[in-house]
């Protein structure tokens, strides 16, 4: 990691566009793309997420905002002691700092005529730019007063040299240094000379008695260090997030029909017994569609799923676990309306139901193609709600028909009317895995977790 990738992170999350933070910053906006890739992969987490035209940052940029805009900081303090004028002239080697992106001959970026000059950035916390892998010069916005002082370049000094400068101060000598840091002296020699061209000044005294730090360099020691601990919080928090992720197993299913359901005991029971039987390794629950549970199965985004289907695809493995008939549900004044006339109640009243992604809706779609012709069934009302207890709160407040599982509707605190559909009907749950000995292993000891005494491998109530 280097100081210009932090500094226009920050300028990106500031100015909330990859374009704006370019503007601002007066680098190419590929450039400032690619910075923002390669800090999420160094962090392994997500900054942004893109409406409309604007970037927005994620829950976890925002919990990292504090921690960057202190590294911005912090990276001024380390620039500020410069000269405010341009680095001088040398003959770049490759490694070496570009002056521009013409080359050595080019025009140093952020003089009068350049664009950062004659667009500041919209946020004076904006101070500073990163460079593609290969430049070494970035732009700062001077923010000490309008177009006071020209700004100055920012070099590209990873945070490594910097780690490695805090060594030598405190060693006294690039012997120990590099002993310290298991790198050769030349290299750690040459290391110091290019931080020091970068930043401007010099942070090391040299003599034959050792090496002692100018007042610029105690000065940037707490700075330095301030910056590092920065980092460290950053990359140990990827660090543990990755290791945790590691360990972790990701179970899906299907959305319970609420806290009574079937499906939520089971899913607490296997949460309980989980954890106390491994503590080690989290457990990750999400509820979906059964189309994203096999999506996710596919991409490993998911280790086990509970579908509400009776098959599932040959790429897996699994197991049938319950089967529960199901009912037309509606509040009472509705059946007592109709009597027995089903046909009628269907096409009077809208009907709920769950998106075609999910098993329950390819149930209630068989019902209705087995129970009205197609004339009748293009005069229905068919409302698309991928929550189940929505569903149900529409069948008891507001008039609308549903086809729920009968065992787990009447389990709610204010139940519907339930008339069974026939043996025909039923909403199967079936717990399915990657073709794996460990994922079947997981599986399996999962399945005995869920499965309470009163709950049958293939029969009983489900969801």
């Amino acid at each position: 990691m280097d100081i210009a990738t932090l500094a226009l992170v920050h300028a990106i999350l500031e100015e909330r566009g990859i374009r704006r933070a370019a503007k601002a910053s007066g680098r190419p906006p590929a450039s400032v793309s690619a910075a923002l890739k390669r800090f999420e992969a160094a962090i392994a987490v997500p900054l942004v997420r893109r409406e409309r035209s604007n970037l927005v940052p994620t829950l976890e940029a925002q919990s990292r905002m504090a921690d960057l805009a202190a590294a911005n900081e912090a990276i001024q303090s380390l620039l500020r002691r410069a000269p405010q004028q341009s680095p001088p002239t040398f003959q770049p080697a490759p490694s070496s700092p570009q002056r521009g992106e013409g080359g050595p001959k080019g025009r140093m970026r952020g003089t009068a005529g350049s664009e950062i000059a004659e667009s500041p950035p919209s946020s004076p916390l904006i101070h500073s730019a990163l460079l593609p892998a290969g430049d070494k010069w970035e732009t700062v916005a001077n923010t000490d007063g309008p177009c006071s002082i020209p700004p100055r370049p920012i070099p590209s000094i990873s945070l490594t040299a910097l780690e490695r400068f805090i060594t030598v101060a405190r060693n006294g000598s690039i012997r120990g240094a590099a002993k310290a840091s298991a790198t050769g002296q030349p290299q750690l020699t040459r290391q110091m000379n290019d931080l020091e061209r970068d930043l401007g000044y010099t942070l090391l005294s040299r003599s034959p008695s050792g090496i002692t730090c100018t007042v610029d360099g105690l000065a940037a020691i707490p700075v330095v260090e301030n910056l590092l601990e920065i980092w460290r919080r950053l990359s140990r928090a990827s660090g543990d997030r990755f290791r945790r992720a590691a360990a972790t197993w990701r179970f899906g299913s299907v959305m319970p029909l609420g806290p009574e359901s079937e499906i939520a005991r089971m899913l607490a029971a296997l949460t309980a017994k989980w954890h106390h039987a491994r503590p080690r390794q989290p457990l990750f629950i999400s509820s979906t569609t059964a189309d994203e549970l096999i999506a996710g199965l596919k991409n490993r985004r998911f280790d086990v799923v509970l579908l509400d289907l009776e098959t599932f695809p040959s790429e897996f493995e699994g197991r049938l676990i319950s089967r529960t008939p199901l009912a037309l549900a509606g509040h009472p004044s509705l059946f007592a309306k109709h009597g027995g006339d089903i046909t009628t109640l269907l096409q009077s009243h809208p009907i709920a139901v769950p998106s075609l992604k999910s098993g329950l809706r390819q149930q209630a779609a068989h019902f209705i193609e087995a129970t009205l012709t197609e004339q009748e069934r293009n005069r229905l009302t068919l409302t698309e709600v991928d929550s189940i207890p929505v569903i149900l709160n529409l069948v008891m407040d507001h008039g609308y028909l549903s086809v729920l599982p009968e065992s787990s509707a009447a389990r709610a605190r204010h139940p519907p009317v339930m008339r069974r559909l026939g043996d025909g009907y039923m909403q199967s749950l079936s717990l399915a895995w990657q073709k794996n000995a460990l994922s079947r292993q997981v599986a399996e000891a999962m399945l005995g977790m869920m499965l309470t005494d009163d709950t049958s491998a293939t029969t009983g109530d489900s969801d």
